[in-house]
């Protein structure tokens, strides 16, 4: 679909889908009002942006048969339809590094944007990278983490697949030195950045029905697509493999979804969040979803320093501010659902900490604390 207009969504909601109006609005997460509007209109009313979108969606997640049944109320073939939807991802990576408390306060006192209202305390500036948008959130108890944001456009999930494995090798290190180069002094002693979870945030994808689901899950889980032990590094698995994980479907006990039906699908799996807005006014959105996977990451990386201590036999310390009432006031708030928030928050918060492990660490690192000051 080039535009949608009130025909192609009457075509949609009765040739295809064979839905009332009633029940079309309801799987839109939009108004009986609305639709019965555009529909009035015809071929001269056309829908918001917005609603472009969530028709999309709609379309590419139909059952194949009434995606042909759609085509051939508008006169095309129905290989038209998968053919003019690509797969639009944006990927957000998070590159955490400890650097201690004072070496925080020196970097948040040069930067602009700050959250000094929030329990974790932190402050954010954009960083030059070759190929991504970079923001670097710097926290208060020490961590620093790497935001970057790149869309793709993959001829398929393998191909994603393979880009992020392979760009994360050169991150990484980029990461390093940008970290060293910015705290201008010799810091070998730090520890080095690491990759926790990622992001990805589906636009559109060429997949119907269950298949969307699957796309979804493989994205949140794209090892299964790669041969990570390669002679030149990360490569891709035979073509068929994908495609026949897409037919079949893939699943695992370990990964969790957070989606809400005819609002969104959303996965979180060993390597990160996989979402995509069914209902864009009504999901969650990806700014949420960062600011819950930077807290996790920025914990995540405190607690791994904890750990770390105690492997290296030492007695683990942190300044008091940021001792063991700091971390259980956090497995509070990541754990405990709040008034302010909606049912999807909570969903994606339980998921995250689930795929994460976050909830053991937080614990662990607790109780270490609380004994080195009894």
């Amino acid at each position: 679909m080039r535009q949608w207009t009130g025909h192609s969504v009457r075509l949609l909601r009765t040739d295809a889908l064979r839905l009332s109006i009633r029940k079309f609005a309801d799987q839109l997460g939009i108004s009986d009002r609305a639709v019965s509007n555009w529909e009035a209109g015809g071929e001269a009313k056309v829908p918001s942006p917005e609603i472009q979108a969530i028709l999309d969606t709609a379309l590419a997640q139909a059952p194949d048969d009434a995606k042909t049944r759609f085509a051939e109320a508008l006169g095309l073939h129905s290989t038209a339809l998968t053919t003019a939807v690509g797969i639009e991802v944006d990927s957000h990576k998070f590159l955490p590094v400890f650097i201690g408390a004072e070496c925080a306060q020196r970097l948040r006192a040069d930067m602009t944007h700050h959250t000094e209202d929030a329990w974790l305390h932190s402050s954010a500036a954009q960083v030059e990278h070759a190929a991504a948008e970079c923001t670097l959130h710097v926290f208060a108890c020490g961590v620093a983490v790497f935001h970057l944001v790149e869309p793709h456009t993959p001829a398929s999930l393998t191909e994603l697949a393979v880009w992020r494995y392979r760009s994360y090798a050169a991150d990484l290190p980029w990461a390093k030195a940008k970290i060293r180069d910015l705290l201008g002094e010799d810091h070998t002693g730090l520890p080095n950045p690491e990759y926790v979870l990622s992001l990805y945030w589906l636009a559109s994808g060429p997949w119907t029905g269950s298949q969307y689901d699957t796309a979804l899950r493989l994205l949140s889980t794209p090892s299964v697509l790669v041969d990570r032990g390669a002679a030149g590094g990360p490569a891709p698995l035979d073509g068929e493999v994908e495609e026949k994980l897409l037919a079949t479907g893939f699943d695992h006990p370990d990964i969790v979804s957070f989606g809400v039906r005819g609002i969104s699908a959303g996965y979180a799996g060993w390597s990160g969040v996989a979402y995509a807005a069914v209902a864009p006014e009504r999901a969650l959105t990806v700014d949420e979803l960062v600011a819950c996977e930077l807290t996790v990451q920025a914990l995540w990386c405190f607690t791994g320093q904890i750990q770390q201590m105690i492997e290296d036999g030492q007695d683990p310390s942190m300044p008091s501010e940021y001792g063991w009432r700091f971390l259980r006031a956090a497995h509070s708030r990541l754990t405990t659902a709040r008034a302010q928030e909606t049912a999807q928050h909570v969903l994606m918060r339980e998921a995250i900490m689930k795929t994460s492990g976050l909830d053991e660490r937080l614990r662990a690192a607790q109780d270490a604390l609380r004994e080195g000051v009894s």
